[in-house]
């Protein structure tokens, strides 16, 4: 099997690696990629948004599935030029992607299938805002109701703060607070069929104990030890096979990773936000733990086969994951800065998010999330210890993590 990962980023890296590692795959592609992709598979340039540039590159690469990672292209449609030229496709339609590309239309679908969530009103103008506000009340959540690669939510006590970013955006959704920890649930679907992945927990914040601006993620970790034991089951009935139902309904099957970011409060279950890919940085500790083949399992949902494939298998480990962050991130990350990397422990690996090669072939920083650490081990005590080791053996002026990652749920009970 001949695959093109589309894409640069720590997901992409993370679905490359993966995918290098099914026997069934014979080349793997990435377009554009970046350093660390280039490792384990051949780079080629292309514009990630253009639908007929990335159907012309399959082609001509003679790929039998296109994996589109990133939510921009996914909403873009670029899917759908691919499969209109016969090649399979792990990855919605434009259509499909719609459910992360509006959380108004998100909002719909959830109201139409069933689907626990917060209570929100879209607003498009001052009056409507301020009267969201007073209906919700503080903690105001605030969210931008387009892409805004995770930084288009603000969380705040401050009303003119929330005032402010509400006004930035057009439209916006204005939320209730869902107290409770956060959980991020992915599912592999051809559309019908739902394989639900195992659940983790990100990191939003840019600082220790969450403090800070929202980011892209800044950490994960996998398994959660906190987590209800019915928990996968309970999504799986409540909130994704529903989701999935419903698109199927309208016409607009969704065929990818259906991303569910759930909170669980003291009144339940609610779905916080739907994503249409893998999530960054969670896919980066989750796919290094899954023992069936993830090429083999992409492909079966792309042609619509996944119920013909047995059940997920796990390695019973736990993985940590660390970004490292470019200085003036997430506000105005710092680029072109060299980066050196030293050999890591055993059991840790690197995966390459904003990185480059400047003009003398060095490896620079061309991001803000530049790489992320990864770290597996017994448990999630060791995974955090050789994810943390692994990091000293990186060197990029003005750089910070994280010192927090897994931390709590690593700790011995009553500790």
């Amino acid at each position: 099997m001949r695959v093109l990962i589309i894409g640069t980023g720590g997901r992409e890296h993370a679905l490359a690696l993966a995918i290098a590692a099914d026997p069934a795959v014979t080349e793997v592609h990435a377009a554009p990629g970046n350093p660390g992709i280039a490792e384990c598979a051949t780079n080629h340039p292309v514009d990630p948004l253009s639908g007929p540039e990335v159907a012309a590159l399959a082609t001509r690469l003679g790929v039998d599935l296109v994996v589109v990672g990133p939510e921009a292209p996914l909403v873009a449609g670029v899917a759908d030029p691919v499969r209109e030229a016969g090649i399979a496709v792990f990855g919605p339609s434009g259509a499909a992607a719609k459910i992360e590309g509006s959380k108004t239309y998100a909002k719909e679908i959830m109201a139409a299938a069933g689907v626990p969530t917060a209570q929100a009103r879209t607003c498009g103008t001052a009056a409507e805002i301020e009267a969201a506000l007073d209906e919700f009340g503080p903690p105001y959540v605030v969210k931008d109701d387009g892409l805004a690669a995770g930084k288009g939510v603000v969380v705040t006590e401050d009303r003119g703060i929330a005032v402010e970013h509400a006004l930035r955006c057009a439209p916006v959704v204005i939320e209730e607070f869902l107290d409770g920890p956060e959980v991020s649930l992915f599912a592999i679907t051809d559309g019908t069929t739902v394989r639900p992945l195992r659940p983790a927990q990100d990191f939003k914040r840019a600082y220790d104990d969450d403090a800070g601006p929202n980011t892209g993620g800044m950490g994960a970790y996998t398994p959660l030890p906190w987590a209800p034991d019915d928990l996968v089951d309970d999504v799986l009935a409540r909130v994704l096979q529903p989701t999935v139902d419903e698109l199927r309904r309208r016409g607009t099957p969704f065929v990818g990773l259906l991303y569910a970011g759930l909170a669980l409060t003291s009144r339940g279950l609610r779905v916080i936000e739907f994503n249409a890919r893998f999530g960054d940085p969670e896919t980066q500790a989750l796919l290094p733990l899954l023992k069936t083949p993830l090429a083999t399992l992409l492909a079966a949902a792309a042609a619509g086969e996944l119920a013909a494939q047995p059940e997920l298998e796990w390695a019973d480990r736990a993985a940590v994951t660390v970004v490292l962050a470019s200085n003036g991130y997430p506000e105005s990350p710092r680029q072109g800065d060299q980066l050196t990397v030293a050999e890591l422990p055993a059991g840790s690996h690197v995966v390459h998010a904003g990185t480059a090669l400047d003009g003398q072939g060095r490896l620079v920083s061309a991001g803000g999330r530049v790489l992320a650490v990864v770290g597996i081990g017994a448990d999630l005590d060791d995974a955090r210890e050789l994810a943390y080791r692994a990091l000293t053996k990186i060197e990029l002026e003005g750089s910070f993590y994280r010192r927090d990652i897994a931390a709590a749920a690593a700790a011995p009970v009553g500790s």
